[in-house]
């Protein structure tokens, strides 16, 4: 060119570099191309325009696969988008490589974009070069390898800390980064959520930064755009206030992109490289493939560890502790929600201390309550209606009612809060409960229970041996509100343990209710250490190790919730507050009422007494026991308007232990021994007691009367005993001795 000649056109530079030109209409769908874009489309060489699926036939099918990626990512950064694309002929034969380079433009209005860009011949690449550049190949395949494993390894990461453990440890193909920072946002502040490759204290100058600072971090989080530096060149002159504190690292290359989740930035991914890093298309696009995943992760993640942080402070806020400490008894107890959503259930345990009574101890500790229930549900209703029913059960004791007036009252309640109308007028789902309620006289041990549709509960003696306790009891509580819940009052001996659970602790692993408690009656008998050792043996027996709201383990696959509550009354050898050892064989003792309405209970009176005899070394006069204890409690019923007292007292060493079984009623008529003949149908049971019994007798009491029988395990007497037709149900075909 001489001086003062104009400036030759772009075409014509372009024309002189064997360059095309091109343009996409992407509203349009169409495409132009000017003579030497034509050309090297294997085109005529002059202008045209072609349609999409036109240019289309002209590129490769693998790379035009590629092309729309490359569009969009350069689309949401605002950079270039640049491709190797391989050109075919009508045979399907490669003629040559081209290099296209383009900026899209967006319409501000409709959010199409247009494209203008170049394309240019370039030579075959070199082989080994594909692992470094964008090229189809082996880079390809290793980067679609890379990101099914990464993007599998952050699905499963389940809180924050493991998602950046796993981000830590990406080998991404061709290029990994030696430095990595996940940024958050506060209000208008930068957050470090974590980081990698740095030594501690470093994250310091970057904590708590403005987000106006000039700082690339800072400008991801402001536009949502990534910012590509691929030298420190780069990185100095477009942020030179920052630049001091990036220095040190010695680092060559950065990328920080955006963490997008639901169109909302909530913090920013830094990529740092000790090497020198062009960032091409496919470079950026596996970054912010990675990016898109680790955003995603991170949400996941953080909603998860907030749901168990109100899970935890649901349950904690719930669920009460167990002070003040009870001079001479022991009391732990453990709660394990159902596993997944919130983890928050119906099941709950209390202990409440009591108004006012007589019984004080030294300390001033007087009377209290313990009580365990189960809410109908595993959601988050059943835990609300939970702490409704808590607090409303706390206030009724607190008032000073019987524990028969305790549970009618929550049960009103609770139908009166289920049954209800909705603000927009649709009936609310009918909800019960059932409860175990007992109320302590730590002075004397005696326990007075009243039971709503709840598991009995169970003793465990001082020598090992554990009885399910029978109890009357009423319908769950919200079922009927004018329900009646009858009182048991039993006595808890020294060093014997009441244990309470709902069923999720009985039912679990395919157990029904029998089988259930033989699993947790072996746990108990073994047991020989403190309270909080028996309480995780329970649950852990059960569900096996992981971590719950009390200490000792559990696992996160449950299938109920469980409550566990037990209570000791300390004594020598019990091993919760006494170290001694047992000097006196401890005494076994068992005390049952049946009512005159509930003639079924004298097969509970069977079964305990054979429970209480479990280890008796004659079989025989376990059977005689039984048979005896049948008959008498079956005459008091027959015979009077009283309701029978049973109680049965196994002492002694074994081999040479004594029974002693009583049966007390309020009636003053004395039976009297006679001489049935062979097809009567009564009048056997003293002369039964006279064949079977190592001792018995009749004695009369200031209100009724006592009849007694005693064995003793040396004499083994009744080896056989007679046959006089008991059936299971605890009726007696002879049903009178009198």
């Amino acid at each position: 060119m001489r001086t003062g000649e104009p400036l030759p056109t772009v075409g014509e530079v372009l024309a002189s570099l064997a360059t095309g030109l091109w343009r996409w209409d992407n509203e349009a769908g169409l495409v132009t191309l000017d003579a030497e874009c034509a050309r090297l489309l294997g085109l005529p060489a002059e202008p045209t325009t072609l349609t999409e699926a036109g240019i289309r036939s002209r590129f490769h099918p693998v790379d035009w696969n590629e092309i729309d990626g490359i569009v969009q990512l350069a689309v949401a950064e605002g950079t270039l988008a640049e491709a190797r694309l391989r050109i075919m002929d009508e045979q399907g034969r490669v003629i040559r490589t081209v290099r296209s380079r383009s900026r899209p433009s967006v319409h501000p209005e409709t959010g199409e974009y247009e494209l203008v860009g170049t394309l240019q011949e370039v030579s075959e690449q070199p082989p080994g070069a594909a692992a470094r550049t964008p090229v189809t190949g082996d880079w390809r395949r290793s980067r679609e390898a890379f990101l099914l494993d990464a993007g599998r390894a952050l699905a499963e990461a389940r809180s924050t800390e493991e998602v950046l453990r796993v981000a830590a440890g990406l080998s991404m193909p061709g290029f990994t980064p030696d430095g990595l920072a996940v940024f958050g946002a506060e209000t208008d502040r930068l957050t470090i959520i974590g980081h990698h490759g740095h030594q501690p204290g470093d994250e310091g100058p970057f904590s708590h930064m403005s987000l106006d600072t000039d700082y690339p971090a800072a400008e991801v989080v402001r536009t949502g755009r990534a910012v590509y530096l691929s030298s420190p060149e780069d990185y100095k002159a477009r942020y030179p206030a920052s630049w001091p504190l990036a220095q040190h690292f010695g680092r060559q290359s950065w990328a920080f992109l955006p963490l997008t989740v639901a169109g909302r930035t909530m913090g920013a991914w830094m990529a740092a490289f000790s090497y020198p890093v062009s960032f091409t298309p496919d470079e950026r696009s596996v970054l912010t493939t990675v990016a898109r995943m680790l955003a995603q992760a991170l949400s996941r993640a953080g909603v998860a560890e907030s749901e168990r942080e109100l899970t935890d402070g649901l349950q904690r806020s719930m669920l009460p502790t167990l002070g003040p400490e009870i001079p001479g008894m022991s009391v732990a107890a453990r709660y394990v929600p159902t596993g997944g959503g919130l983890q928050v259930g119906g099941d709950w345990y209390d202990m409440i201390p009591l108004p006012g009574g007589t019984s004080r101890t030294k300390s001033g500790a007087g009377r209290f309550a313990l009580v365990i229930g189960d809410v109908q549900g595993h959601d988050v209703r059943a835990a609300g209606l939970m702490g409704q029913l808590r607090i409303a059960l706390r206030a009724y004791a607190s008032e000073g009612h019987r524990p028969d007036a305790v549970l009618s009252r929550a049960s009103r309640f609770l139908y009166g809060i289920t049954d209800s109308v909705t603000q927009d007028g649709e009936s609310m789902d009918p909800r019960f409960a059932t409860c175990l309620y007992v109320e302590v006289d730590p002075a004397t041990g005696v326990l007075d229970i009243a039971r709503a549709g709840h598991p009995d509960p169970a003793i465990r003696m001082a020598d090992g041996t554990v009885l399910m306790r029978p109890t009357a009891g009423g319908l769950p509580l919200g079922v009927d509100p004018d329900a009646d819940y009858p009182t048991t009052r039993l006595v808890l001996e020294p060093a014997e343990t009441l244990l309470m659970c709902t069923d999720g602790l009985i039912e679990t692993g395919g157990h029904d209710l029998d089988t259930g408690w033989r699993r947790i009656r072996r746990i108990l008998e073994e047991h020989d250490g403190d309270m909080d050792v028996l309480a995780d043996s329970l649950v852990q027996a059960v569900h096996g190790p992981s971590s719950h709201h009390s200490p000792g383990p559990l696992i996160d696959r449950r299938e109920d919730d469980i409550a566990v509550l037990l209570l000791c009354r300390i004594g020598e050898g019990c091993g919760c507050g006494s170290t001694a050892d047992v000097i006196a064989p401890p005494v076994r003792r068992t005390m049952v009422t049946v009512a005159q309405a509930e003639p079924e209970r004298v097969a509970g009176a069977r079964q305990q007494l054979r429970e209480l005899l479990h280890d008796w070394a004659c079989d025989d006069q376990v059977d005689s026991a039984v048979l005896m204890t049948s008959e008498m409690v079956t005459n008091v019923l027959v015979h009077t308007d009283a309701d029978a007292l049973l109680v049965a007292q196994l002492s002694g060493d074994t081999g040479e232990r004594r029974l002693r079984v009583e049966v007390t009623d309020g009636s003053d008529d004395l039976p009297h021994k006679r001489r049935p003949g062979e097809l009567a149908s009564s009048g056997r049971g003293l002369v039964l007691m006279e064949l079977l019994a190592d001792a018995w007798g009749v004695d009369p009491r200031g209100q009724g009367k006592s009849i007694w029988f005693e064995l003793y395990e040396s004499s083994g007497k009744s080896d056989d005993p007679p046959d006089f037709g008991l059936s299971d149900d605890g009726d007696a075909s002879e049903d009178s001795p009198a």
